[in-house]
């Protein structure tokens, strides 16, 4: 059964605070999944230019963000080097590959493009939440304030990301359709495991 207390950024299950010890034994593991999360939200950023030029706000707003994604990712890097740890292997996302199988296919090319954005704000909103249980429940210092920067910015990202969906299509709609994915998402994480070396 989902919990009737909501988390911050309207998300519906709240993560389980065991994760935030488990990330801390699994510093390696965690801070090499951020890395690549970063990386592929640079890299979706131009995905998305791409497949949906005709839409000006999307590429002016998505631009600058694909350069800051790719900051965020060499920050990571350098994070794992300081501390004299490795980047290891990307693994297998089955988070945002179970919000990618969510989507709804087809339509116009301005739902598809929704369906995106909405996918993206909602990988930004969790993103946010565990960087915040992070820069909280961590014992290091120095950590703390790291995922403190993190948090911020994937805040601003959720928010961009609902705004141009709202932006582009009815926002009843929208509002309704990101009401669907908020419950998907509760619902598919209540089936994974509590596990330390991912931030998702």
């Amino acid at each position: 059964m989902r919990p009737t207390t909501k988390t911050v950024l309207g998300l519906q299950l709240p993560t389980d605070p065991r994760w935030v010890n488990l990330a801390e034994i699994s510093l390696e593991e965690i801070l090499t999944d951020h890395a690549y999360c970063e990386q592929k939200a640079a890299t979706s950023g131009i995905t998305l230019i791409q497949a949906f030029p005709d839409y000006p706000e999307v590429v002016d707003a998505v631009a600058p963000l694909v350069t800051e994604e790719w900051g965020h990712f060499r920050m990571v890097l350098q994070e794992l080097k300081k501390r004299g740890l490795r980047l290891g292997f990307q693994r297998k996302d089955e988070y945002v590959n179970g919000l990618h199988a969510f989507q709804k296919k087809g339509g116009r090319p301005g739902d598809r493009l929704i369906e995106k954005l909405l996918t993206f704000a909602l990988i930004e909103a969790r993103s946010c939440e565990r960087f915040r249980l992070l820069s909280l429940g961590i014992d290091d210092e120095s950590l703390r304030q790291f995922y403190h920067k993190f948090m911020i910015s994937e805040a601003g990202h959720y928010r961009m990301f609902l705004d141009l969906a709202q932006s582009i299509g009815p926002p009843e709609v929208v509002k309704t359709r990101w009401q669907e994915y908020l419950d998907f998402e509760a619902e598919m994480l209540a089936t994974f495991p509590v596990r330390g070396d991912r931030i998702h």
